[in-house]
């Protein structure tokens, strides 16, 4: 008892003492300080490009925002008075609105078909091409593929053609101000859906597949494979896709500006998102630009978009599986 006792104090001892040496090993290390002098030169370029086009015009925005701006000229300091016009603006409202639906109703159906998509792919014999198929949307430009929905939900374009040849001879005024931001997200999630399933299937790519062919064997179906199997393991993957989508969301600006608008004006209010919105009120409002109001409105999108992906990251956080 005694000498396994004696053997084990010895044994720690001598741990301790090699983890001090390869402790003090790595800190004498003659390459150690060159080597972090060399990832720094690497580093700063990216570091100083981020402050220059990222971290300084933040800095710029949240400062106008205080201010009553046209644009040139000195500044009118105005406090919160930029985020009172936001509050009391109905424009606003129904962009803000707006934004909230993209990000929720078109994210929730893109991720949807993504899924579905995903898992019938999963065994699909030529599934590399129609996944290139499905990505297409994503290689044109939003201006473009604006243009094509256009085409497509004209009264006499393709949709209504398709109606009108199962029988429905009075479609939807497609176009009309009351329907055109419903087209404008089913256009979302069409131009969408294929790079989020691009990413998903990636994610796929990397479950073993004995793993399927087990949960099979045990009697499991398509959709008990998909949540016992599938999401788990590509859960982080996942969670990654909902921020990417949160934060481009926002972003959205060409695809509802090109499809709703015009050449020198602008599309209806009932359209706009909070994009739009801060577009309209720097660049496109009658009379004198109102640089204040635009800037409170991106940073308040700013601060949304903060939270949704503080929040996404709090309910997506498990711990990592291995396989």
């Amino acid at each position: 008892m005694t000498s396994d006792a004696g053997i084990t104090a010895q044994g720690r001892a001598a741990m301790t003492r090699g983890s001090t040496i390869r402790t003090t090993a790595a800190t004498v290390d003659p390459m150690h300080a060159p080597r972090r002098r060399l990832f720094l030169w690497f580093v700063l370029p990216a570091l100083l490009l981020y402050v220059v086009f990222f971290i300084l015009p933040t800095i710029a925005t949240i400062w106008i925002s205080f201010h009553k701006w046209p644009g040139a000229g000195p500044m009118e300091y105005v406090g919160l008075r930029n985020y009172e016009i936001l509050y009391y603006d109905p424009v606003f409202i129904s962009s803000f609105i707006n934004t909230l639906k993209i990000i929720f109703i078109v994210g929730g159906a893109t991720f949807l078909i993504s899924f579905a998509l995903t898992m019938a792919l999963r065994e699909m014999a030529g599934r590399k091409v129609v996944r290139s198929v499905i990505f297409f949307p994503n290689i044109l430009s939003a201006v473009v593929i604006s243009i094509l929905w256009g085409f497509l939900f004209q009264a006499n374009g393709l949709v209504n053609s398709m109606l009108a040849g199962i029988g429905i001879t009075s479609p939807p005024a497609w176009l009309n101000e009351s329907n055109l931001f419903n087209v404008i997200m089913i256009g979302l999630v069409w131009v969408s859906t294929g790079f989020y399933t691009t990413i998903l299937m990636a994610g796929i790519d990397r479950i073993p597949a004995d793993l399927y062919e087990e949960a099979e064997l045990a009697g499991a179906n398509p959709l008990q494979r998909f949540w016992y199997v599938t999401l788990p393991l590509m859960w982080e993957i996942v969670a990654m896709a909902a921020v990417l989508w949160t934060i481009s969301s926002i972003k959205i600006f060409e695809f509802i500006y090109a499809f709703a608008g015009g050449a020198g004006y602008l599309p209806s209010t009932k359209v706009w998102n909070t994009a739009l919105y801060s577009y309209a009120e720097a660049f496109a409002s009658p009379g004198t630009p109102r640089y204040g109001p635009a800037a409170a409105s991106a940073f308040v999108m700013l601060v949304l978009v903060a939270v949704l992906v503080w929040l996404i990251r709090r309910a997506t956080r498990r711990e990592a599986l291995q396989f």
